[in-house]
C-alpha cells in the first residue's frame, strides 16, 4: 500500500475516533463542534487548491520565469500542488498518464528547464537542464573583424564649462 493512501486512511480513521469520542463525552454539541472543525479544515484545503489552480489558469503549460530560481526553491518531498504554486504554471507532462513516477518539465525564456520527478504526488528528484553555451571567443573574434572594416569613431571634446 502506498504511503499517501495510508496517510489518507489514518486521517479518516483519526477523524472518526475523534467524532466518536466527542459524541460520548459531550453529546450532540460535541459531535457538531467536531464536525464543524472537520468541514472547516476540508474547506480550507479545497480553497487553497482552487487558489493555486486559479493562478495557473492564465499561464502557459510548462512555462516558468526562471528555471534557476525554481531549482533553488525545490526541496525533496514537496507536493505537486506546492511545486505548482511555486511555478504558477502547470508542468508539461513528460511521462505517460497514470504511470508512476510522474515526470514534469518547466522551461524558462532562456530555454533552461527543470525536470521534476514525483512519486505518489511527492517530489523525489529534479534536474536543471541548461542549453549549450555558445563559444564567446569565436563571437568576439567575429565582432573584432567586423569592427576592423569600419572607420574609427569620431571623438569630440567639449570645453569645460566655467
Amino acid at each position: 500500500m502506498r504511503a499517501m493512501n495510508l496517510q489518507r486512511i489514518l486521517v479518516a480513521l483519526g477523524l472518526a475516533v475523534l467524532m466518536v469520542w466527542s459524541w460520548q463525552h459531550y453529546g450532540l454539541s460535541g459531535l457538531l463542534l467536531t464536525s464543524g472543525f472537520a468541514v472547516m479544515w476540508l474547506l480550507l484545503n479545497v480553497h487553497r487548491t482552487l487558489a493555486v489552480l486559479r493562478r495557473t489558469a492564465n499561464m502557459p503549460v510548462g512555462y516558468i520565469g526562471s528555471a534557476v530560481m525554481l531549482n533553488a526553491k525545490l526541496k525533496p518531498q514537496q507536493t505537486l500542488l506546492h511545486v505548482t504554486a511555486l511555478t504558477s504554471s502547470l508542468g508539461q507532462r513528460e511521462s505517460a498518464a497514470d504511470v508512476q513516477p510522474e515526470v514534469y518539465r518547466w522551461t524558462d525564456p532562456g530555454n533552461s528547464s527543470v525536470v521534476a520527478t514525483f512519486q505518489d504526488g511527492r517530489l523525489q528528484s529534479w534536474e536543471l537542464i541548461r542549453p549549450p553555451v555558445q563559444d564567446e571567443p569565436a563571437e568576439a573574434a567575429d565582432a573584432s573583424a567586423a569592427s576592423a572594416d569600419l572607420p574609427p569613431p569620431a571623438t569630440t571634446s567639449t570645453p569645460p564649462q566655467a
